[in-house]
Parts: C-alpha cells; sequence; structure tokens
C-alpha cells in the first residue's frame, strides 16, 4: 500500500490544509501550487477585492451560514482546520446573502463514495433544496453509483447537462469548482475547464425538465436569484477557499 492508500485508509497522516484527525478521517490534497503557496487559504489577494471578491468562509467563522429552513447553523457543519465540514447530520445549508447575477469559486474534497452538491438560485419557498435550486455535483466519480452516469457525475448540471469524463479528481484530493450566472446563462466550471453551460428557462432547459424527475416541481429552476447552498447527502464533505462576487 503506498502512502497516499495509507492515507486515504486514515493510516497515516500527510500535511495537508486540512489536518488529519484520525481513523478514515484522513484524506489527503495534491501539492499546492506555487500561486497557491503564496496565498494562504481563505483569503483574498488585492486584486481579487478590487475585482470585487468577497469571501463566504474565512477558515473559522460559520457566520454567513445558515441551515435550509432554519435561522441557525445545526451543529452538523463545522469549522475545522480551515475548512467548512460536513461532520454530522445537519440538513443542507445556505448562505444568509442572496445573489442575482454572479460567479462563484469554491474548492471541495470528498472521501471515497462521497456525495454533495452546491446549490445556486435557493428560495425556501420551494420545500427540500432541490426541488426548485439547480445543482452542480460534488462526487466522487470513481465509487460512487452516480458517477457511472454523466448526468449526475462530479461537475454535472445534476440529471439534466453531463459532465465531461476525466476532468474530476479523485478523492481525497481538492478539486476547483466554479459557477458563473449572469442573466438566464450559467456556466460550470471544474478544475480550469469549462465542463457545461445553458440557459434556464430556454426551450431545451424546458425540455431537459419534462424528462426527468424535476417535472414533479414546477418551481423547479424558475428562480432568477436566492441563496448559494451545500447539501448535506450523508457524507463527509470538505469546502474552502468560497469566494464569489457579483455580477453588474
Amino acid at each position: 500500500m503506498n502512502a497516499r492508500s495509507l492515507a486515504l485508509a486514515g493510516l497515516v497522516c500527510m500535511p495537508l490544509a486540512a489536518a488529519c484527525s484520525g481513523g478514515s478521517d484522513a484524506a489527503e490534497a495534491p501539492a499546492d501550487t506555487e500561486a497557491e503557496a503564496q496565498t494562504p487559504p481563505n483569503t483574498l489577494t488585492d486584486e481579487e477585492r478590487a475585482e470585487g471578491w468577497t469571501l463566504l468562509f474565512d477558515g473559522t467563522s460559520l457566520d454567513q451560514w445558515r441551515t435550509y429552513g432554519a435561522d441557525d447553523l445545526h451543529d452538523g457543519w463545522q469549522a475545522e482546520d480551515g475548512l467548512l465540514v460536513r461532520v454530522g447530520g445537519g440538513g443542507d445549508i445556505i448562505t444568509r446573502e442572496t445573489y442575482d447575477d454572479f460567479e462563484l469559486q469554491v474548492e471541495w474534497m470528498v472521501r471515497e463514495a462521497g456525495n454533495s452538491g452546491i446549490f445556486f438560485n435557493v428560495s425556501e419557498d420551494s420545500g427540500r433544496i432541490f426541488e426548485g435550486a439547480p445543482e452542480m455535483q460534488v462526487l466522487d466519480d470513481a465509487a460512487h453509483a452516480d458517477g457511472q452516469n454523466p448526468l449526475t457525475s462530479a461537475g454535472a448540471n445534476y440529471a439534466l447537462h453531463p459532465a465531461p469524463r476525466g476532468v474530476v479528481h479523485p478523492a481525497g484530493e481538492w478539486n476547483e469548482a466554479r459557477i458563473r450566472v449572469q442573466g438566464d446563462h450559467v456556466e460550470h466550471w471544474l478544475n480550469g475547464q469549462k465542463i457545461v453551460e445553458y440557459d434556464l428557462g430556454s426551450p431545451e432547459w424546458q425540455e431537459l425538465v419534462a424528462g426527468s424527475k424535476f417535472t414533479e416541481w414546477p418551481e423547479y429552476g424558475t428562480y432568477s436569484s436566492g441563496h448559494i447552498g451545500l447539501q448535506d447527502h450523508g457524507d463527509w464533505v470538505g469546502y474552502r477557499n468560497l469566494k464569489i462576487r457579483r455580477l453588474n
């Protein structure tokens, strides 16, 4: 068993941004790039501030988040070692602020067979979060059953627009996601590649929704603004470098 396998099995600790906590909680991240090494996680550069970026998580405070349908944040989500982590059942969480046109950047990591998701245009009028908000899938494609279908693989517009193969990094490694929403046009980026784009409410969108499970919920994808959401799918997931800017 090599060092990476040992780390993922929780048998050794590697020098990660997320410190090992023992047992199956250990996870390995790829080596930081030179740029990442110069900019600590969960911080903004002067250039990013000038471009209008703001942090949704500074590595310690969870004040910008609350549980979907509640005023406070359930303790199933915690700040640990500079990560926003789903550590136990706590439900989906959303930003306290809402956003219209925006660009969101997030780094995420799952463990083997892990599953989560990033929602946008979230409205609490829709019932459950997935009944109204589109989702960019967060997944271990290799070990989770959803990874066998491009429509439900990492980076996909869940169940509607497929993600290409070979872009997502494996469990235990960081993935960099970006969602850009301007008007009705949406782009999903994963690890520096634009992998999905679509227009909310377009004839293509309506046809895809009609042929999916979302046809049960008429409000699905109809909101033009809303909260950003992170999914509790029952698995450990870590997020860092959550930053957003509003687009004019």
